[in-house]
C-alpha cells in the first residue's frame, strides 16, 4: 500500500504539469484565435489523430521496424566493440578517441552520404539508426568494465582465473547496470533517429508522413505524428527499463538505483 502511494506521489506532479500545460495551450489558441494551420489546439490534434489513425499506424509500423532493427544492431555492435577494446591490450588507447570523434559528425550530414553510396533503400536508414544507438552502449559498457573492483580482480588472478574467465564472471556482471544505462539512452534516440533517417529519403514512416503533412500545412497531422513519436520512444525506453529490473534484481538495491 505504501509503495503504491509513493509511486502515485512520484507520477502525480508531472501528470498535473502536463495537464496544466495542455489546458493553457487550448485556451491560448482559442482565445487568441490562432489559425489552425499554424498552431492547432490539443483537442483538434486529438480529433485529427483519431481521423487519420489507420494511416498513422501504417507509417508508425515502418518507423518502429526501422528503430528496433537499428537499435538491436547498434546495441550488439556497441557491446562487441566495448568488449574488444577492453580485452585487447592497447586497443582502447588507440581506438577510443576515434570513437568519440565519430560522434562529432552530425547525423543529418551522414544521411545524404549514405544515400549516395547505398541508394534510397532501407540499408542507409538502418545504418544511420545503428550509428546513433552504437555510441552510448559502447561508452557505457566500457565504463562499466573499467569500473570493476581491482581487489576482486587480484583475487581472480590469485586463484588462477584466465583473462576470459575474469571478463565473463567478474567484469561483465559488474558492467550490467552501466550497460543498461547505455541501452536506455540508445532506446530514447532510436525512434528519433529513425524519423530523421526517413526525412532524408523514404516512401513510408512517420518521418515521411510528417514531411508530406507539413508541405500541405496540415499542422494537426504533424503534431499528431510528434506525439506518437514521443509515445513510441517512451514505450521503447520503458521496455528496456523493465528488462533492467528483471536482469539486475539480484544486485544490491542501492547499486541498482544508481542507474
Amino acid at each position: 500500500m505504501d509503495n503504491s502511494k509513493s509511486r502515485w506521489r512520484s507520477i502525480f506532479p508531472p501528470i498535473l504539469v502536463i495537464a496544466v500545460l495542455l489546458a493553457v495551450w487550448e485556451l491560448a489558441v482559442v482565445w487568441g484565435r490562432v489559425p489552425e494551420w499554424k498552431l492547432p489546439a490539443p483537442s483538434v490534434i486529438v480529433a485529427e489523430a483519431i481521423a487519420i489513425w489507420p494511416r498513422l499506424m501504417l507509417h508508425a509500423g515502418a518507423t518502429v521496424q526501422l528503430a528496433l532493427i537499428g537499435f538491436t544492431g547498434g546495441a550488439a555492435a556497441g557491446f562487441a566493440l566495448a568488449a574488444l577494446l577492453h580485452l585487447i591490450p592497447g586497443a582502447r588507447r588507440a581506438f577510443y578517441p576515434l570513437l568519440v570523434l565519430s560522434q562529432n559528425v552530425p547525423v543529418v550530414a551522414i544521411g545524404p552520404i549514405l544515400t549516395i553510396w547505398l541508394g534510397y533503400g532501407i540499408l542507409p536508414k538502418l545504418i544511420l539508426v545503428w550509428l546513433v544507438c552504437f555510441f552510448p552502449v559502447s561508452v557505457a559498457m566500457l565504463s562499466g568494465l573499467n569500473d570493476t573492483d581491482p581487489v576482486l580482480r587480484n583475487y581472480m588472478r590469485m586463484i588462477g582465473a584466465s583473462r576470459q574467465q575474469q571478463f565473463w564472471r567478474l567484469e561483465l556482471p559488474n558492467a550490467v547496470t552501466h550497460l543498461f544505462s547505455g541501452l536506455k539512452i540508445a532506446a530514447s534516440y532510436a525512434v528519433l533517429s529513425a524519423v530523421v533517417a526517413e526525412w532524408i529519403g523514404a516512401d513510408k514512416g512517420l518521418g515521411h508522413f510528417m514531411l508530406i503533412s507539413s508541405k500541405g500545412y496540415q499542422a494537426a497531422s504533424v503534431f499528431a505524428s510528434v506525439f506518437l513519436i514521443v509515445a513510441l520512444s517512451l514505450t521503447l525506453f520503458g521496455i528496456v527499463a523493465l528488462a533492467e529490473k528483471l536482469v539486475v534484481r539480484w544486485r544490491p538495491a542501492k547499486e541498482a538505483k544508481k542507474v
